[in-house]
């Protein structure tokens, strides 16, 4: 998220004037000391931040709200949710979240099916590559819905690992008999401008080699707006959840008709 002082805002402005829809997930340049106090991966592609209570907290909530909604997992029809604390309702009540939101939309809207968020604060691709096979299992999903990615561009990750990972999900998932809705993100230049572009990109590229749905980027509606994100200028707050539910649904719709 953009921070307060002249410096930064002038830094997403000469980004913008790039072509580059700057995310707003950080204040002082988005120091990765911060990231980990949010939860974010350990080394090795850990799907939780050592040491941080609030972010294990947040993860055991956001895995109990998949494994343990029987009527989402004995659903006809169960759409997949990996993501990370940005699609884990971090800080909020999980039906808060743009998932939950989706669930009660598929009940009057589209009543065959049910959401099963399976996402963890701090997540990576590499902890999503980990435990998508357990979760296809489990939940036999019709849609998968991958929301992984921001923690590695955070943390400055190769891009051929990110995309080694996010190929992973998606062919598993379509080996599985799912349809895959690939959510991509953008980066703030802190990387360098070759970095982000090549990482935004990359989602795009990923899902038209694969065949897949392509939200481009999540926080779309909502990256300019500082009321829409919580104090830590990191996470949508729980007013800009339908917001985000709406612009996912977009995308979703249409797999759900399918």
């Amino acid at each position: 998220m953009a921070g307060s002082n002249a410096g930064m805002s002038a830094l997403w402005v000469r980004a913008a004037q790039q072509g580059v829809m700057v995310l707003k997930l950080g204040l002082l340049g988005l120091c990765l000391s911060a990231l980990v106090a949010c939860g974010a991966a350990g080394d090795g592609g850990d799907a939780r931040g050592a040491g941080d209570d609030d972010a294990t907290t947040a993860a055991a909530s956001a895995v109990a709200t998949s494994s343990g909604n029987d009527t989402a997992t004995t659903a006809t029809r169960n759409v997949l949710v990996l993501g990370d604390s940005l699609s884990a309702a971090y800080n909020l009540a999980a039906e808060q979240g743009w998932v939950a939101l989706l669930d009660a939309r598929m009940r009057e809207q589209a009543t065959g099916f049910r959401m099963v968020n399976a996402s963890i604060s701090g997540e990576t691709t590499a902890g999503g590559a980990s435990r998508i096979d357990a979760a296809l299992a489990e939940h036999r999903p019709a849609i998968v819905v991958i929301g992984l990615g921001a923690n590695d561009g955070l943390r400055g990750l190769p891009l051929e690992e990110t995309r080694a990972n996010l190929e992973r999900m998606v062919r598993a998932s379509k080996a599985a008999g799912a349809e895959v809705l690939l959510m991509g993100m953008r980066l703030p230049p802190n990387y360098g401008p070759e970095y982000t572009e090549n990482f935004f990109a990359m989602f795009g590229e990923i899902a038209s080699a694969e065949g897949t749905a392509h939200l481009p980027f999540l926080l779309e509606p909502i990256a300019f707006d500082d009321e829409a994100f919580q104090a830590d200028r990191l996470h949508p707050t729980a007013e800009a959840q339908p917001v985000l539910a709406d612009h996912v649904w977009a995308e979703l719709a249409p797999l759900l008709d399918g």
